[in-house]
């Protein structure tokens, strides 16, 4: 499974920000998903983006905070604009593809848009298409995932570099 997140570095306010993919072992997650929320599911593997983003090149695309229905705890709220226009990409490049192909594009301002495998795939219950007769419900040995990110300015682009990994086989004992 796949998904995309952006993540902070630890430190002084504010804080760069950067790309995270999250390998996650399905069996695990699934069992875990209800009512326990993911814990070992996801640490199956993990890349991080080439680039770190200082917060002051993203300042140029922070928006409005979006409202939070339920209102959260005092401790979780924050008045500055921490919402940032950052176009959201993951491609999936199976063995034998001469080319990768994009499953999810998103910069979750469409409410119908989806960041992970297992939504895309309606947990396992729908194939993604990629093209060329391939599909897949789940990642498979030998896939290659790669999730890029930008801001689009006036004339220019803040981007995060490529996010890129590979599937490999389980060692065999």
């Amino acid at each position: 499974m796949v998904e995309h997140h952006q993540w902070l570095f630890l430190g002084p306010h504010p804080s760069p920000l950067g790309q995270m993919r999250p390998d996650q072992t399905r069996d695990i997650q699934a069992w875990e998903y209800v009512p326990l929320g993911p814990f070992l599911g996801k640490n199956f593997g993990t890349t991080i983006s080439p680039w770190v983003i200082p917060m002051e090149a993203l300042l140029p695309f922070a928006e409005p905070n979006s409202i939070q229905d339920p209102e959260p705890l005092p401790y979780l709220q924050h008045p500055d604009a921490f919402t940032f226009n950052i176009n959201l990409f993951v491609s999936l490049k199976g063995k034998g593809m001469a080319e990768a192909a994009t499953i999810s594009r998103s910069n979750f301002k469409d409410p119908e848009s989806f960041g992970s495998m297992l939504e895309l795939s309606w947990r396992g219950s729908k194939n993604i298409d990629l093209g060329g007769g391939e599909t897949r419900t789940f990642l498979k040995d030998g896939d290659e995932v790669t999730i890029t990110g930008y801001c689009q300015g006036d004339g220019y682009r803040v981007g995060f570099g490529p996010c890129m990994g590979t599937v490999l086989p389980a060692l065999q004992h």
